[in-house]
């Protein structure tokens, strides 16, 4: 089987992106980043869903994001429970560039020519790195900054959910077998996973099951 990295932080999406590239034929090799979020709960469920979605190994990364801060997920800053206009405080600075950055060179390492994230433009929060053009951008970096890049590899980043809403998404992890009720998508959720049900994440994963006509597995605090 040809390998893949996948970025998995154990939300809905990334588990779906994993059980896409599954049935694409790939080796998941999961690569997740403890990079000092307050919702650590993600990363239980990030090993949960690499083991029942049939990942060939699951790693995380620990990468110190805290110590700079600026974000409600890295920082003393508290996590909004309304929607507002422009970048939210949950953005995480460089955070998407970090995280395919150390893919990048797991997949350097394992031979891989593709990574696998779970970035979307449509129910993103108006994250800069969850777009087309930085995708576009990153993977030319790629096959310009590294050893296999130069050598012909043709390394690919390859975002399947870039284009769809929230129940479609939901729709398609349904379709592939994902068990939802093991994610853990609230940015402030508990140390048993319990979604807060008020931030943001919270709002988009609930509209997805609802648009979607799907039950909500959620756990709630």
């Amino acid at each position: 089987m040809k390998k893949a990295v996948v970025l998995l932080s154990g939300g809905m999406d990334s588990a779906v992106v994993v059980a896409i590239a599954r049935e694409q034929g790939y080796a998941v090799h999961a690569l997740s980043v403890r990079y000092g979020q307050r919702h650590t709960s993600e990363l239980e469920a990030a090993d949960r869903v690499a083991r029942s979605l049939g990942a060939v190994a699951h790693k995380t990364v620990h990468v110190d994001l805290r110590s700079i801060g600026g974000s409600a997920l890295t920082d003393d800053i508290d996590v909004p429970e309304a929607g507002g206009g422009g970048i939210p405080v949950t953005y995480v600075p460089a955070r998407n560039t970090i995280m395919l950055s150390v893919a990048l060179g797991w997949a350097e390492v394992l031979g891989a020519a593709d990574i696998f994230c779970g970035v979307n433009a449509v129910d993103y929060s108006g994250y800069p790195d969850c777009r087309p053009e930085f995708i576009d951008a990153f993977e030319k970096l790629a096959n310009l900054a590294t050893k296999a890049g130069v050598e012909g590899a043709g390394l690919r980043i390859h975002a399947p959910l870039m284009s769809m809403g929230k129940d479609a998404i939901v729709r398609e992890g349904i379709r592939l077998g994902v068990d939802f009720a093991e994610t853990v998508s609230c940015y402030q959720a508990d140390e048993q996973g319990r979604a807060c049900g008020h931030c943001d994440a919270c709002r988009l994963r609930a509209q997805g099951f609802a648009d979607a006509g799907v039950a909500d597995p959620t756990r709630y605090a």
